[in-house]
């Protein structure tokens, strides 16, 4: 549209009836495009690059880490420690921020300080978001403006180049290789195999469960979601909820304490971890197995109309406090 001028979309924005994420698909515009109309107001680009990035946000102390796909948010309060950088892949482990991260995808990055709040914002090459860092009342001012003078990029004025959002890959099946895929479904020792053996199949993760079958895969209802976060909270299981897009995953391990439905949306609002789910994208959920050392890794995934995974949830293992028996029941009820 051609009257959305940065001076148009700041405007927008301040305007604040709608998420900024929702304003951007209401607009036609990617949503980083919302965010760099403020350079020279309130954004500052800055780099994306990991191995200066995190590091600078470890620095700021306690904040909120958000991650976001089109149906599903996971906010986590907490520090970033222990960073692991890498080519193609890195990670944080810690108790509350715990997260892995895809180099490629962080493309462009702003440190963001508007009507009182301030954020490290990151997208990817189209302009969607990636991940959030959003700063608290206890987090470390000079650290933050360390961040924004260290990052700084020298081009603070001309317009990034989004491009088009790469399409949702459906479901990919080899129908041809059903027998291979269920036989080294059966020898993996360790779920990080998953993904090279689907690959190298020609699949892909949803084709896969469609097509191998009991007792590495079965389709669930679709209430199967709601049941299964209802269950977790009322039998205080000991979860694992991986929540992500191509350029991050945000992971929390622990409890469910209190859900809140409204709408459309499922909410777990816990002190230190919400999560907002859009129930009504939900298309598919499945029942996964897969075979490790330590025994079964079990899950429940749901997937969107488009074949786009949403959330994994995992029973937490025994040696990390989890009920691997009571997890197993309650999958296994979840059918009905």
């Amino acid at each position: 549209m051609n009257d959305l001028t940065p001076a148009r979309l700041r405007a927008l924005k301040a305007e604040g009836t709608l998420r900024p994420f929702d304003l951007a698909q209401q607009l036609g515009v990617p949503e980083a495009a919302l965010v760099e109309a403020g350079l020279g107001h309130d954004a500052i680009r800055i780099d994306p690059t990991l191995g200066r990035l995190i590091p600078a946000v470890t620095a700021l102390g306690e904040v909120m880490a958000l991650t976001r796909n089109r149906s599903c948010v996971i906010e986590k309060v907490g520090t970033y420690h222990d960073f692991h950088d890498g080519d193609h892949a890195a990670m944080t482990l810690d108790t509350e921020i715990d997260m892995r991260m895809f180099p490629r995808n962080w493309v462009h990055a702003y440190a963001v300080e508007a009507g009182g709040r301030r954020s490290v914002q990151v997208f990817d090459a189209a302009g969607d978001a990636v991940h959030k860092v959003h700063l608290r009342d206890t987090s470390d001012a000079a650290a933050w403006d360390a961040l924004r003078h260290d990052l700084a990029l020298p081009d603070q004025q001309t317009p990034s180049a989004f491009g088009p959002r790469a399409p949702v890959e459906g479901a990919l099946i080899a129908e041809s290789r059903a027998e291979m895929l269920r036989s080294e479904w059966s020898a993996m020792s360790d779920t990080h195999q998953f993904n090279t053996l689907v690959r190298r199949l020609k699949m892909n993760r949803l084709g896969a469960y469609r097509l191998v079958g009991a007792p590495h895969a079965r389709a669930l209802p679709v209430a199967a979601s709601d049941a299964l976060f209802q269950a977790i909270h009322a039998q205080a299981q000991q979860v694992m909820v991986f929540v992500g897009n191509a350029g991050c995953i945000g992971i929390h391990s622990g409890p469910i304490l209190s859900l809140k439905p409204m709408g459309p949306w499922l909410n777990v609002m816990d002190d230190r971890f919400n999560l907002h789910l859009r129930a009504d994208h939900v298309a598919e959920v499945w029942l996964v197995r897969k075979p490790t050392k330590r025994g079964a890794a079990i899950s429940v995934e749901a997937f969107d109309d488009q074949g786009a995974l949403i959330y994994q949830c995992f029973g937490m293992r025994a040696d990390r406090g989890g009920d691997p028996e009571g997890w197993l029941r309650l999958v296994e009820g979840l059918a009905s």
